[in-house]
């Protein structure tokens, strides 16, 4: 018989963490890594694949017209998103390595297209969970120093990391809770991943994704994810979108990350769930987490071209897929 707390409590919470609530969505366990470690890839991540990442010198400048939406690729899942004068940044990382250490684990294949100082005044920074490529103990320490009263917002449990380094302004959000952040509406919204910076933390933070609504214009962040059956109900709940963050890397061997990262087959799927009425609602999207660290087994340049021919073979119009070079901005009106 459940308890009172077990009828009431959310499906992916579990008492001490958090969970996929969909059927096979459960990530692989220790054994899993061990089996993957031993027969990975032995590709070097300095291969002349990686020679073809182009990154652009980015200049960016406050941006107050209303009508317009702009994006920066800094890299990996790190944008800047610039609507009605606010500054936003996500999933800021700038070290050279995604790793509790900066001698050891992936490297940066292409630097970081801004440098700290380089940004205009940031007022909110979203952090989708708490693993290395997208939560960053230096970067989070620059920032709190550069921009003491921004607005933070994170999953439930992310919040204690971002304090302890002396944020001031933070909120956690769980999945489906909506606040009002300054001039910003912003929504949280489920993904299908998992968390833990150390082995024996694993699942005791939250992962998800957000949505955000400037005053005319409305943006999707999926963060980190695989693919799961709650796009469509978060473009009913908080859409329609003119923007989606999605990612498209990370996807290899699908055995291992099959359960916590989409490929560009599954990304483009997810974007149709998210635009059910692409004629009355044209959305733009705009990839992520492929091309700054190589994580997984396959090639580089694979993601951006798979997500292309996905795209094309679905028949959505080409000039509404934006695979942004490294420092790239482009402005939606």
């Amino acid at each position: 018989m459940k308890t009172t707390d077990d009828a009431t409590r959310p499906v992916h919470h579990t008492g001490t963490g958090f969970r996929n609530p969909w059927p096979n969505s459960t990530p692989q366990g220790f054994k899993g890594v061990v089996k993957w470690m031993l027969t990975r890839s032995k590709q070097s991540p300095g291969s002349p694949a990686d020679k073809r990442l182009p990154r652009i010198s980015a200049s960016v400048r406050p941006l107050h017209e209303s009508q317009k939406l702009r994006v920066t690729w800094i890299g990996h899942s790190t944008f800047l998103i610039q609507c009605d004068g606010l500054n936003v940044l996500t999933d800021p990382v700038w070290s050279s390595r995604a790793s509790p250490v900066q001698f050891a684990g992936p490297r940066r294949l292409v630097p970081a297209a801004l440098s700290m100082d380089e940004l205009p005044p940031i007022h909110i920074t979203f952090i989708s969970h708490d693993h290395y490529d997208h939560l960053d103990d230096q970067s989070v320490r620059q920032l709190i120093r550069r921009f003491p009263r921004m607005q933070w917002i994170a999953p439930i449990g992310v919040g204690h990391f971002l304090r302890s380094r002396g944020a001031e302004r933070v909120t956690e959000l769980d999945w489906w809770d909506e606040i009002q952040a300054g001039d910003v509406s912003v929504g949280c919204t489920p993904a299908q991943h998992f968390s833990g910076r150390y082995p024996w933390n694993r699942d005791s933070t939250l992962w998800c994704g957000y949505t955000l609504q400037f005053r005319e214009k409305k943006v999707f962040f999926a963060g980190d994810t695989a693919l799961h059956p709650e796009f469509a109900k978060v473009s009913k709940r908080f859409g329609p979108f003119d923007m989606a963050i999605l990612p498209i890397g990370a996807y290899e061997p699908r055995w291992f990350m099959r359960t916590v990262h989409m490929t560009p087959e599954d990304s483009v799927s997810a974007f149709i769930d998210l635009v059910d009425d692409f004629a009355n609602s044209p959305c733009v999207m705009v990839p992520s987490h492929w091309g700054t660290f190589r994580l997984t087994d396959e090639p580089v340049m694979e993601p951006p071209r798979l997500t292309a021919k996905t795209w094309s073979e679905s028949h959505l119009p080409v000039d509404h897929l934006w695979i942004l070079d490294h420092g790239e901005s482009r402005t939606l009106d």
